[in-house]
């Protein structure tokens, strides 16, 4: 654990800048993954109730036998929970699933900008934040001006806010805005579902460091200061995505991974998305 660096937010929490993330795992295949990468040494956990294994991570922490204090643990409110009062429910169920006395990191998980008032949503945030349940309190696939809006009308700053970001999307302008106010910026999607792995400039690298496509890919993130969470059931998987702490890319590597850039999302566009479930 000691290898992975850690990201101050804005309120001082700190939070591994390496995580593990359970998005598309299976509810009873969770608590097993999880552990296997507890036990690989990671030491933050990224989950959501739309994921459907909130329980199944908490039993995982709790099995662990690793101190609470140890593991960062973030998690996501609902698309159907955006009101006032749905917003407060929604985080006791949370928490309630969780069964872990607080959590350190909890997400408005997408704008849905059609759908209702995402300030009121981020107001009721304010208020789980201030009973102390929870450390920390940001957004996910929040653009700009969504951003722009909760800083002017709320009180609290996003301490985060999570998007996808991978190198055919490397969302330079938000992370600047988000660096320029205090706003640190998680990556989901990290290798595009796997679409840079064969990209030729991506498997150049690999081949000149005898590393992996994916952790090449991982180290970019890293090295740009974006906190990424990749996500795997297989253990060597899991291990091989953990190794990245022995090697660096130069600055022309950095360079020319960035280069890739398409602006191309593998996932819904957030001043469109209004899906709820």
């Amino acid at each position: 654990m000691s290898s992975v660096p850690s990201v101050t937010l804005n309120n001082g929490v700190s939070i591994p800048q390496l995580g593990f993330g359970v998005f598309q795992i299976e509810p009873d295949r969770t608590r097993d993954a999880v552990l296997v990468a507890l036990e690989t040494g990671y030491r933050h956990i990224d989950t959501a109730e739309m994921y459907g294994n909130e329980r199944q991570v908490g039993q995982a922490v709790r099995d662990s036998g690793i101190g609470r204090a140890e593991i960062f643990v973030t998690s996501k409110l609902n698309n159907d929970a955006h009101a006032h009062d749905d917003a407060l429910a929604a985080f006791a169920r949370t928490m309630d699933d969780l069964d872990l006395e607080y959590l350190d990191l909890f997400l408005v998980h997408w704008p849905l900008p059609g759908v209702g008032d995402f300030v009121e949503t981020w107001k009721a945030m304010e208020e789980v934040y201030r009973s102390g349940r929870v450390k920390a309190i940001g957004v996910s696939n929040f653009q700009r001006a969504h951003l722009e809006r909760l800083m002017r009308e709320c009180d609290v700053v996003p301490a985060v806010n999570q998007i996808e970001l991978h190198p055919y999307l490397t969302q330079d302008p938000l992370r600047a805005f988000g660096r320029d106010n205090g706003i640190a910026t998680e990556a989901w999607s990290p290798i595009a579902q796997g679409k840079v792995l064969d990209d030729p400039v991506i498997t150049a690298i690999a081949g000149r460091l005898d590393r992996s496509p994916a952790q090449v890919t991982l180290r970019w993130h890293l090295q740009r200061g974006d906190i990424v969470f990749p996500k795997s059931v297989t253990p060597a998987r899991v291990a091989e995505n953990f190794r990245l702490f022995d090697f660096e890319l130069t600055g022309d590597d950095m360079a020319a991974i960035t280069a890739l850039n398409r602006d191309e999302r593998t996932g819904p566009d957030p001043d469109t998305f209004n899906w709820v479930p």
